[in-house]
């Protein structure tokens, strides 16, 4: 504890505010991204989940099931990622109770993984087969279930990308703009929803496209990012977000 009259005072656990603390819990996600290998695996292997419940039509529940097993997977890959540092903090000799623990956490990913592939499987298999038109036409007809898995590719993207770049702080700054790449999702999707209704979708698309530049002039502005960043992260957005939606 610091003493009275001490120059400087360190915050207490729980004392250094929401927006710190989800910074730390964003470095730390996009950490086990960037160090291990089945972290990828399992961002991959989402990302093409959404795509195939995209093409199948799943309902609301459904797709909310296969986000949630997918969330559990991380979770549980990340907190054996933590339990092999903390394992290898005590100590790095061969102790068979270290091995044990090692052991039943990576049992513990297996048994996620597992549960996941099941469900995913009782979800998806009986639509799973030759792609029709008429598949495709009828996953349209969802245009909230398309915006749904753009933004989520999306943001799946940035943090690979931010991983890959080895940025120091992914949460600030960093190649590319997340904000920029949602924000031009978002102003695809609108577009492209707009454009079904037909009426004012020029003045809806117009509307989207200033917001999105706003973002990213607040992000220049702010110091955050650079124009190039910025830059990337809204061609990614949009190029995302348009194969969403218009080649599926």
């Amino acid at each position: 504890m610091v003493g009275k009259g001490s120059g400087s005072f360190k915050p207490l656990k729980g004392q250094q505010g929401v927006a710190r603390s989800f910074g730390h819990a964003y470095r730390g996600l996009v950490y086990a991204v960037r160090t291990q290998r089945n972290m990828r695996f399992h961002v991959v292997a989402s990302a093409t989940v959404l795509v195939l419940s995209l093409l199948v039509g799943v309902t609301k529940l459904e797709l909310a099931v296969l986000v949630l097993v997918m969330v559990a997977v991380f979770i549980a890959e990340m907190f054996n990622t933590a339990m092999e540092f903390a394992v290898d903090l005590v100590t790095r000799e061969y102790h068979p109770l270290a091995k044990l623990a090692k052991d039943v956490s990576a049992g513990a990913v297996l048994v996620t993984s597992v549960g996941a592939l099941a469900v995913g499987y009782l979800i998806l298999a009986d639509d799973l087969g030759p792609f029709s038109l008429e598949t495709l036409q009828s996953a349209r007809r969802w245009p909230g279930h398309l915006t749904l898995v753009a933004l989520l590719l999306v943001a799946v993207a940035v943090v690979l990308v931010k991983a890959l770049t080895r940025a120091p702080n992914p949460f600030i700054g960093g190649m590319p703009s997340g904000h920029a790449a949602v924000a031009f999702a978002a102003w695809v999707a609108a577009s492209f929803i707009a454009a079904e209704g037909g009426r004012f979708a020029g003045l809806t698309s117009l509307i989207a496209l200033l917001l999105a530049l706003l973002v990213c002039q607040s992000r220049i502005e702010a110091g955050i990012h650079t124009v190039y960043q910025v830059a990337a992260g809204a061609a990614l957005g949009t190029l995302l977000a348009v194969a969403v939606f218009q080649l599926l």
